[in-house]
């Protein structure tokens, strides 16, 4: 791969990156900090906040108490914000903001990882649903209550705008949402202060999706292989893991399985980094954008894998689903932790006096809906070890996840 024209840091941004100095601004105007840019300020604010904390007991694949090494939540944003940070150096974007939108785009998440959020999708069926993408815009600007003048963070609206659609566009040019309807919060947040749903997010933005991607492709593969659920024989029969094993069994055929396993991960994470770098570098020649603007209507995703990539990275996710996501003792805690989020939310839909006395009433009397949302609230911000405590509190038996 060439060097040429890749920052490493020391240079100026590129003219299609987002400039802090250029910032839309926040819904709240404030005085900004003398000694910190706009979206350094945001990102500041993101570690902070008690969102970002509560997901150090969160579940990424494993439940925590199966083992201290094991990713979490935190973990894992950590991981996706340094990757980010690495491609948007690459790219002379603003690292800062690439970072911000990686720490807060988990923020929504519920305890137990996809499988609580399913649960708590289907609970509130009848009430609009619940998306954690939507969840996360929800904490940042409103459930974050930290600040004297203002609800939730305050963020920019670059911050903002990446972390609604650092996956893309959510409706077309009719409004119309594209994959399906876009959650009310998100709508009614935007009715506020306008994200322009219908375009692309920045670059920034871009980095910080496929740096979630690279992260949790590549670590879900550690954690497999640490659980036992994974073994390095089955992943040589996996395209792009299968040629890096091969590669490191040539190279040192000596070595340890545990050491061979941090060999396929760190160098997986290195050949996805670099093919981004390379397939972003092609299109940005292609489009030969001169402002952030010309990103926004570029009509496509400028930052992802290539084509050949794209199609390794697919058959290595169908692996790691029917293998490791989908394994017989995966399903079995998911079951257990479907009927924690199950039960607690029934529970404190039917009595309100169930929930901590700050989550009680909330100007929610007599609103069905309301009070659905604010149960949901509560329950997505809560840790997995908090969740099996609350459940314990109010039921006789509380499954056992193991």
């Amino acid at each position: 791969m060439s060097m040429q024209g890749i920052g490493f840091g020391y240079r100026e941004r590129a003219a299609y990156a987002c400039d802090p100095e250029k910032s839309r601004g926040r819904l709240v105007e404030e005085n900004e900090s003398p000694t910190r840019t706009v979206f350094q300020r945001d990102r500041d604010r993101i570690i902070h906040s008690t969102a970002f904390r509560r997901l150090k007991h969160k579940t990424q694949v494993f439940i925590a108490h199966e083992g201290d090494h094991y990713r979490t939540r935190l973990t894992h944003t950590i991981e996706v914000a340094q990757i980010a940070r690495a491609l948007a150096r690459s790219m002379r974007l603003d690292e800062d903001l690439a970072e911000a939108i990686a720490l807060v785009h988990d923020f929504g998440h519920t305890p137990f990882g996809h499988t609580g959020e399913d649960a708590l999708n289907d609970k509130m069926g009848d009430f609009g649903g619940f998306d954690h993408n939507a969840q996360s815009l929800r904490i940042v600007t409103n459930l974050e209550k930290r600040y004297a003048e203002f609800d939730g963070l305050n963020l920019t609206w670059e911050t903002l705008e990446g972390l609604v659609k650092h996956n893309g566009p959510l409706i077309d040019s009719a409004g119309n949402g594209l994959k399906h309807a876009v959650p009310a919060s998100i709508l009614e947040y935007n009715a506020r202060l306008d994200l322009e749903l219908a375009n692309y997010a920045s670059l920034e933005a871009q980095c910080a999706a496929i740096a979630d991607d690279i992260a949790y492709n590549a670590h879900d593969i550690d954690d497999g292989l640490r659980s036992g659920l994974l073994s390095l024989d089955a992943l040589e029969g996996v395209a792009i893991t299968g040629d890096i094993l091969r590669a490191v069994r040539q190279k040192y055929p000596v070595l340890d399985d545990v050491r061979t396993s941090h060999e396929i991960v760190r160098r997986q994470i290195t050949i996805m980094v670099e093919d981004v770098i390379r397939s972003a570098q092609a299109n940005l020649e292609a489009l030969k954008p001169q402002t952030v603007c010309d990103i926004h209507g570029a009509g496509r995703m400028i930052v992802g894998f290539s084509a050949p990539l794209r199609e390794q990275e697919q058959l290595l996710k169908a692996f790691l689903y029917e293998n490791l996501y989908f394994h017989q003792s995966v399903v079995r805690v998911r079951k257990s932790a479907d009927m924690i989020v199950r039960d607690l939310f029934d529970a404190y839909l039917a009595d309100e006096q169930c929930m901590p006395e700050g989550w009680r009433n909330g100007g929610t009397r007599g609103d069905l809906t309301a009070r659905a949302r604010l149960v949901a609230d509560f329950l997505a911000g809560m840790t997995d070890t908090y969740a099996v405590r609350e459940h314990r509190r109010l039921f006789d038996h509380t499954p056992e996840l193991s």
